[in-house]
């Protein structure tokens, strides 16, 4: 069973930034690289939603809707409905990860 993999604004904006960031400050090859791999890794959600792990800092909560898989340092945070795999940041996860996920994911 096939799942359709979506990105929201937010995490296709998310993507953007990244590969410009990584373009500008280290090499365009690189950049390139970044998004390939990215996409990858996305791509294989199609046929295995669930394998990612809870999200460390929502499962503390007792929210267990959302999972993340990696590219280090990246994380792609994503909750699965139905058939669809909706992804919801991609981001460095140097970050301050539990501000980033209280202002997307957890406000009202």
């Amino acid at each position: 069973m096939s799942f359709a993999v979506l990105l929201t604004a937010d995490a296709a904006r998310d993507l953007e930034e990244i590969v410009t960031f990584v373009a500008r400050h280290d090499s365009p090859e690189r950049a390139d690289h970044v998004l390939a791999t990215i996409r990858n890794k996305l791509a294989n959600l199609v046929e295995q939603p669930h394998r990612g792990v809870l999200v460390a800092e929502l499962a503390a909560l007792g929210i267990r809707e959302y999972r993340e898989i990696f590219f280090k340092p990246y994380r792609m945070v994503y909750r699965v409905i139905e058939q669809q795999v909706y992804v919801m940041l991609i981001v460095d996860g140097r970050r301050d990860m539990q501000a980033l996920l209280q202002r997307r994911l957890m406000a009202t």
